[in-house]
């Protein structure tokens, strides 16, 4: 077994007849599957109460043991029972016959290797910085559940994301704390020489060299680069000492690091990986990387590599507008490309033309989200909106290819449903779904949860916001208590909230677009809404702002003197350094979640899916997820489902807001049979937890990237780079000779007939040296009210007397539309292309056609 290093000194001072009690618990302790499965809570807890409480993390209550403590804890028969049976529930889950082996038992699918700058697994490994890292831990607890063959790859930062601290004025400060190594629950990952292995990557005049470190986290891998190493220089220990910290260049070298540092990393292991899958562009250098070895395995050139490489590799956006990706200046990548364009064998312009819309204009700056589009053979967007409004980021990639047949493909968010549920809610949804329900499909859910009835699912929302009460008040005693306050102040946190009163939630990042403050719009209006004497309401706030967005600190100092006043002071809580742990507190209690971002800047959003298992409902702008789960029954939306850019929008939706509140959502929650239920309320709870929440899941969400992306894709890689990557090398000759001899495509006549049930379309095609088998013609019109494009392959139906390589096309279209809805167009084509993402040529027709 692999012992962390701390555990290994810790164990020096030890008898020797300890070794097995401690190397247990280290084992158990250093798989983060305990944070979803408390199965063991009762054993950590045993070991030291107070310790367990404090750090709700067993690998840190292990390292404080003393050694008295131990020695009790090894004679204790029912304790060693406990962690025998905690040993047994871990081996059962791992050797169960999963989903992935039972539904693709004969997929040829290798592996996956999962790239992200940060992860958000829980309090233990805090290397995230919110809702990308929470996804990405989500992904693979998800994948663990799924046993898919997934191996994921980060950073190790010395400094997470900051921890929040509110100033006596309300205003943010933050704090750095130092991620000690010796506490993480992390392995070392040794060379097969036994010393700890080692990544070199070479940087400009010098090489890094990068530790490896391992998280287990149930039956998936994550391995951590960690650049803090004494034989690397002062400024390269630092690359990875802050998630997202220093300036463009640190930011260069931290997603060099990870992505090539993270291939050679797949190749020090020898894992055989069919799909890269990019979670976001940060890691978009694994692309060139992986090309180059395969170019120095099959002695092959880079391009014929990438051609090889690219269906492997799938990339994720969850960038809502241009401007939030990445870029770097030109006289950067010079400085950091010279000597790799150089590894790769190719002239360094032609390296940084892969991250530009416009490859030729050198004033444009290399954007890692464009590097990641150019070489990844499928690229998609997190929710339904999201790939629509993808499509229109990216369009300028593909000159003259409707907005819709850009190739951003989605595949919706979702959320790892037993890190967010409570143990009430996880109490009913085993009772009727079983213990298995989160580790297949969903199908069934539905039927389970519609035959609760409103009793049990009243009772069970009611402990949940008791629950909440306790917990925030107690947050808030800390809170108070570490800013000095008075003792008699600090008291009065015990008198804050109601566990009978219906509790609003908002947490998030508070930056304008997410208009954190609509809700004081009209401080007056709000204060009657809190403070109604029948039907009282109350609300727990908190999010943090980036450290450099002064106007988020103002929302949040907003807020937070807001919550000061005295009218108001007992219905309104603002929570500092919201994380992980905060946010598993407030959804699972909640009664309804509010989210108001400005549409459509929310590419997904996944806080408001996880209070849906918890019955909680959602009150949400029609963005990102919501746009497609919203139905009047499981909740309520904000805005008319447009994009609206004019400031006094903001009046009209603070008004909305207000409105749904004051008339649906307070009285249907007050509404009271005899009995003291609210029938119509527990109706739409029923309906968001059966409907919504396994839809919302990440089992929903790691199926269809499986079966919609990483299958076909997979096959593609493997077609493409068998046999020294022949398959590739053909594809490139094609794409070369198509791109030469373009120019010498063009239109001849073009004749419309009218048929019964449409139109027969004939039109004159003059290729010149281009195969006919290069190219393929269709009829096509835009779509209509949401529905897919039309698009009508024309069959070749004979050559024009007198030309090279001139042929008439014909196609007959079934449609009430009339002819001018439709254009023919030339595209590339070729059986084994990605179009238009791998060859974007297109040639409309232009002329007028004739009628006769």
């Amino acid at each position: 077994m692999k012992m962390p290093l701390s555990m290994m000194r810790y164990m020096r001072n030890l008898p020797a007849e300890l070794f097995p009690l401690v190397e247990t618990v280290a084992d158990l302790a250093t798989d983060l599957r305990w944070s979803w499965s408390h199965a063991g809570d009762a054993v950590w807890k045993a070991m030291d109460p107070q310790l367990w409480e404090q750090s709700e993390n067993p690998f840190v209550v292990l390292q404080n043991l003393s050694r008295e403590r131990l020695e009790e804890l090894n004679r204790n028969a029912q304790f060693k029972q406990h962690l025998d049976r905690l040993t047994e529930i871990r081996n059962s889950y791992c050797d169960r016959c999963s989903w992935f082996s039972e539904v693709h038992a004969d997929a040829k699918l290798k592996g996956v290797a999962y790239f992200s700058m940060e992860f958000g697994l829980g309090k233990a490994l805090p290397l995230y910085a919110g809702g990308l890292g929470v996804l990405a831990g989500d992904y693979l607890k998800a994948a663990s559940d799924l046993a898919l063959p997934v191996t994921a790859i980060g950073l190790l930062y010395q400094e997470g994301y900051f921890r929040q601290v509110l100033d006596a004025t309300g205003w943010q400060q933050e704090i750095y704390p130092y991620n000690d190594s010796s506490s993480l629950p992390l392995r070392p990952v040794l060379a097969r020489n036994g010393a700890w292995l080692q990544i070199p990557v070479e940087l400009p005049g010098r090489i890094a060299r990068l530790h490896v470190w391992e998280a287990q986290v149930g039956q998936v891998s994550l391995y951590l680069l960690d650049s803090n190493d004494l034989l690397n220089s002062a400024l390269d220990r630092g690359i990875t000492s802050k998630l997202y910290g220093g300036g463009e260049e640190m930011r260069l070298v931290q997603e060099i690091v990870l992505g090539i540092g993270g291939w050679r990393l797949i190749e020090a292991l020898g894992l055989e990986i069919d799909i890269c899958h990019l979670n976001e562009g940060h890691a978009a250098f694994v692309t060139l990387e992986r090309a180059r070895c395969f170019m120095e395995q099959q002695q092959i050139d880079f391009w014929d590599a990438l051609w090889a490489t690219r269906p492997g590799n799938v990339f994720t956006t969850h960038t809502p507008v241009a401007a939030g990706f990445d870029t770097f200046s030109r006289d950067l990548l010079a400085k950091y490309g010279l000597v790799y364009a150089k590894n790769l064998g190719v002239e360094p312009e032609e390296l940084v033309r892969l991250g530009r819309s416009n490859g030729r204009d050198g004033n444009e700056p290399f954007n890692m989200a464009y590097l990641a589009a150019r070489t990844c053979g499928k690229m998609n967007g997190v929710s339904r909106l999201h790939g629509e409004v993808s499509q229109g980021i990216f369009q300028d990639m593909y000159p003259r290819w409707p907005k819709c047949q850009v190739p951003v493909s989605y595949v919706t968010n979702g959320v790892h449903v037993p890190s967010w549920d409570s143990p009430w809610a996880d109490e009913i949804w085993t009772h009727s779904c079983g213990k298995d329900r989160w580790l297949g499909t969903e199908e069934k859910l539905a039927t389970a949860i519609n035959a609760l009835n409103d009793e049990t699912l009243w009772a069970f929302r009611g402990q949940e916001r008791a629950d909440l009460v306790h917990q925030i008040r107690q947050r808030l005693r800390l809170q108070l208590g570490q800013r000095g306050m008075a003792a008699n102040i600090i008291e009065r946190a015990d008198q804050v909230l109601d566990p009978n009163v219906l509790t609003l939630g908002f947490a998030r990042r508070f930056t304008a677009y997410k208009r954190p403050n609509l809700l004081l719009y009209d401080l007056e209006r709000f204060i009657h809404l809190l403070t109604h004497p029948e039907q009282p309401v109350q609300i727990i706030v908190a999010g943090k702002a980036h450290p450099a967005d002064n106007e988020g600190k103002h929302f949040i100092q907003e807020w937070t003197q807001f919550a000061t006043r005295p009218e108001i002071r007992k219905h309104v809580v603002f929570l500092e350094d919201y994380d992980i742990s905060l946010a598993q507190e407030m959804v699972q209690g909640v009664d309804v979640w509010i989210n108001t971002p400005r549409r459509p800047w929310e590419a997904s959003g996944t806080s408001g899916m996880k209070v849906l298992a918890n019955g909680g409902l959602n009150l949400s702008e029609l963005d990102g997820w919501w746009a497609e789960a919203y139905t009047p029954e499981v909740g309520w939306a904000l805005g008319d489902g447009r994009e609206h850019s004019e400031p006094e929008w903001d009046a009209e939706e603070a008004e909305q807001l207000y409105s749904i509140l004051e008339n649906e959502v307070v009285p249907m929650f007050y509404d009271r049979d005899t009995g003291g239920i609210p029938r119509a309320w527990v109706a739409r709870m029923r309906a968001s937890m059966s409907l919504l929440a396994p839809q919302f899941s990440t089992n929903r969400m790691v199926r269809e990237y499986i079966e919609q992306l990483y299958l076909p894709s997979a096959a593609a890689f493997q077609h493409r780079t068998a046999t020294a990557g022949e398959a590739a090398r053909s594809l490139r000759r094609w794409d070369e000779q198509l791109r030469r001899l373009w120019h010498e495509v063009h239109w001849g006549n073009l004749v419309v007939f009218e048929e019964k049930n449409g139109w027969t379309f004939r039109v004159q095609i003059y290729l010149g040296e281009v195969s006919p088998d290069f190219i393929q013609v269709q009829v096509y019109a835009d779509p209509v009210e949401m529905n897919v494009p039309v698009c009508e392959i024309m069959k070749r139906h004979a050559s024009i007397p007198g030309t090279v390589n001139g042929y008439l096309y014909i196609s007959s279209v079934s449609t009430a539309r009339p002819y001018t809805d439709f254009t023919p167009r030339i595209v590339a084509y070729h059986p084994d292309a990605f179009i238009p993402a791998e060859n974007n040529l297109i040639l409309w027709w232009s002329g007028t056609p004739e009628l006769p």
